[in-house]
């Protein structure tokens, strides 16, 4: 195993965006090598042991090492077969959208599970987006978002202001020293949804992608966070293979905010309201519908929120 621990700590060290920690980081693991700290460990138990030193020093939670995917070892599928296999996972997934709905009281309601690049998933984004367009309030479910592309961030983000002027995110990317800056876009296909209440719903494992999602809303006070922290993970990775068997995913970038000149990695996102995740769904509904029943131009709109609200009671 320390050809595998050797080969860890070069591409550690040759690819990480915090270079000092990195170093500090490898130290420590080319100490405990020498101890013979990973004699006789299976590659599972490797992988588990250094993810957990790894994280004792650099606090990321996209830096680890881990067993590769069957179809990934000796033998597996080709690059091409294996993107080829994402991209049907996303079509047959409905590209993450797990749901879409006009709730009772018109309210809507997204249940996102991914988010896929705009150029996979930018029509079902879209198709999505024009479905709830005529709600007067609409909840965005990301308890169960396990992350994706951060162009598919600045596609969904960008439904929710009204032009290209809004600066959301950045991404700094160590090999090259250079920052991209993400901005919404100038169009969007269908409506933007504008001057009606969003609210995110969160749990602690939200992660990546989705955390950018609701970091980005948040904080351009573009939606109210309803639920947990997230689970706190805001680097940009790549994955290095140390064996047939066996990678390390290295966080080769790192947001920055424009708002807040920093991110969520290894603290979270924290909620505007904070809950237990099951109870998130429930608050933000009867919020929506109270919003809907004060404001609503409709009669008959105002009347079905109104006793959809009195039915949550």
């Amino acid at each position: 195993m320390g050809s595998h621990v050797e080969k860890a700590i070069e591409l550690l060290c040759a690819n990480y965006v915090f270079p000092d920690k990195a170093a500090t980081a490898a130290q420590r693991i080319q100490q405990r090598l020498a101890e013979g700290a990973y004699d006789g460990m299976s590659e599972a138990e490797l992988a588990e042991s250094l993810t957990a030193e790894l994280f004792e020093v650099c606090a990321d939670r996209h830096l680890r090492v881990r067993v590769r995917s069957a179809e990934l070892q000796a033998g597996g599928v080709t690059e091409e077969a294996a993107l080829a296999a994402w991209r049907e996972y996303l079509r047959s997934t409905n590209y993450r959208i797990a749901r879409v709905e006009r709730l009772d009281g018109n309210v809507g309601y997204l249940d996102l599970r991914g988010v896929p690049s705009s150029a996979d998933g930018g029509r079902a984004i879209a198709a999505a987006m024009e479905l709830v367009s005529q709600t007067e309030a609409l909840i965005i479910d990301l308890r169960k978002n396990r992350g994706g592309a951060a162009d598919g961030v600045i596609f969904w983000c960008s439904y929710f202001f009204p032009d290209d002027e809004t600066h959301l995110n950045s991404i700094y990317f160590a090999a090259t020293k250079q920052t991209r800056q993400y901005w919404s876009l100038a169009w969007v296909p269908g409506e933007r949804y504008l001057d009606k209440p969003v609210y995110v719903l969160t749990s602690d494992m939200t992660f990546s992608a989705g955390e950018e999602l609701c970091y980005n809303l948040q904080a351009q006070k573009r939606a109210v966070l309803i639920g947990e922290t997230t689970r706190g993970g805001a680097h940009p990775t790549d994955s290095f293979p140390l064996s047939d068997t066996l990678e390390i995913t290295v966080p080769t970038a790192r947001s920055i905010n424009p708002v807040t000149g920093t991110n969520w990695e290894g603290v979270g996102v924290k909620p505007d309201i904070e809950v237990p995740s099951e109870e998130a769904f429930l608050i933000a509904y009867q919020t929506a519908l109270d919003h809907i029943v004060e404001t609503s131009q409709s009669a008959s709109i105002r009347e079905e929120a109104q006793l959809t609200r009195s039915g949550l009671v």
